[in-house]
């Protein structure tokens, strides 16, 4: 059930919640609400829940294997909470055999159908040794991958390669490197293999992952440079974001992540809080009336939650629209197979919104959540233009897996669509305007060209 950012992908082992696509509760009429104590089977995800006693248990599960998940304790009427904070919403409907599942900091509902029992192997001993973590690997990966085939890659021949490798004496050492060399053609930053403190993770070939030492050297360089003359300059959320106000009449909104805004260990209610905070200081009824052009920097964004990015495209239009919608796969037999694409919406949000020309600026180090933020502006009314590089080009919440013997691996198994059903998985989105993003030759020469070129842009309208 657990989703982590791209950033926490190879800087550390942070990690939040995920969902996807289905059905809301129905009340009932004068009857009481069907319970939702048994167990229920998720469309997609590869996992089944157990409730029993206020206690939500998942079972993580393949057609080899079943080991245990996440857990989380009933804290209200539908409500659990995890140990790290994460608040799950478990909806019955419609009908006493359907549910739908939610998570606080993310957005869409994965879909539960109850079922008799759990999978007979969910009640024997969990296989053990380096050849049945290696089959828990494999088969995790058969079973949710969307992006074979688009990634060129034949799982069938990569089993046969690697398994002969694997017998009794094998090391973990030795099995973390050939997970590795397993999953290192796909160049998937939503793609990680994990022992302890010990990651891989690959990117795209020409990007660089977003780091803290990548964001402070970026940051400096462009207060330094491109905020130099700004009338207003102010920082949220411990610095992830910046606004400033520039001459001219644009405004500048730079984003490091979604994810951070409030202290470790703090619910999502409090990052929230937090970018309200941000957003209801800089868009005041004043400022949204007097811009003339907004910039949105995620040229490094390391991810986080989809829902923070939902939250501040609500104040960037009057009209309801469709960001984006998701969907799973759901047959381990065929990836090809998905459950029903469920749309997420932006509802302009009640208080004060800017609604005139913005210029995005992104690059290859735009991950995750950067990208689906990208992605909820691209059909917002009135033209947004995307300035500098195409994004890192990995939607899909983080799929975590528990393997045999104590590592663990992350995959994505969702795709987010356009309207006109295109998902930018591999290839990141595109820019309608393309310029160098922090190069070498940018830094030695002082020179921000995507940021110059969108404030040509903004300042022509």
């Amino acid at each position: 059930m657990r989703i982590a950012t791209a950033t926490a992908v190879v800087l550390a082992l942070a990690a939040g919640v995920a969902p996807s696509a289905v059905a809301h509760e129905r009340p009932t009429t004068g009857e009481e609400r069907p319970t939702v104590d048994g167990y229920w089977r998720m469309d997609g995800y590869g996992s089944v829940l157990a409730l029993r006693n206020g206690i939500l248990q998942e079972y993580q599960t393949t057609s080899v294997s079943c080991l245990k998940g996440d857990s989380a304790r009933r804290t209200g009427d539908g409500r659990y909470t995890a140990a790290d904070g994460s608040v799950l919403t478990l909806r019955t409907g419609p009908g006493k055999d359907r549910a739908s599942l939610s998570f606080d900091s993310s957005v869409g509902h994965r879909a539960l159908r109850r079922v008799q029992a759990l999978p007979h192997d969910c009640t024997r001993p969990a296989p053990k040794g380096p050849r049945a973590a290696f089959d828990v690997f494999w088969q995790s990966f058969a079973e949710n991958y969307p992006f074979f085939a688009a990634k060129g890659v034949d799982w069938d021949a990569v089993r046969d390669r690697y398994r002969p490798q694997v017998h009794a004496d094998t090391t973990r050492k030795d099995l973390f490197a050939i997970f590795s060399k397993m999953v290192k053609p796909l160049h998937d930053a939503h793609v990680a293999v994990i022992d302890g403190k010990r990651v891989y993770a690959e990117v795209r070939p020409g990007t660089v992952m977003p780091s803290k030492k990548l964001d402070t050297k970026v940051k400096k360089f462009i207060e330094k440079r491109d905020l130099k003359h700004a009338t207003y300059r102010k920082d949220f959320a411990g610095g992830r974001i910046t606004y400033a106000d520039l001459p001219g009449g644009q405004g500048y909104l730079r984003i490091s992540g979604f994810a951070g805004y409030a202290p470790e260990g703090a619910p999502f209610a409090a990052h929230l809080a937090e970018l309200d905070r941000a957003l209801d200081t800089v868009l005041t009824k004043d400022r949204t009336r007097r811009l003339k052009g907004l910039m949105i920097d995620l040229r490094v964004n390391g991810g986080g939650s989809d829902a923070l990015g939902i939250r501040i495209a609500e104040r960037l239009t009057d009209t309801p629209y469709v960001a984006y919608s998701k969907r799973a796969r759901n047959d381990p037999a065929d990836p090809g197979k998905h459950t029903r694409p469920e749309p997420i919406r932006v509802r302009p949000a009640d208080a004060p919104r800017y609604t005139g020309p913005i210029a995005v600026l992104t690059g290859g180090s735009t991950v995750s959540a950067g990208e689906t933020f990208t992605q909820a502006l691209m059909d917002r009314p009135g033209r947004t233009v995307r300035v500098g590089r195409p994004t890192q080009g990995v939607f899909s919440d983080v799929l975590a897996r528990n393997l045999p013997g104590g590592m663990a691996v992350w995959l994505p198994n969702e795709e987010f669509l356009t309207r006109t059903g295109r998902t930018f998985d591999g290839t990141g989105i595109p820019p309608h305007l393309s310029e160098p993003v922090f190069t070498k030759e940018e830094f030695a020469k002082n020179r921000d060209s995507a940021f110059d070129r969108a404030l040509r842009v903004l300042s022509a309208r």
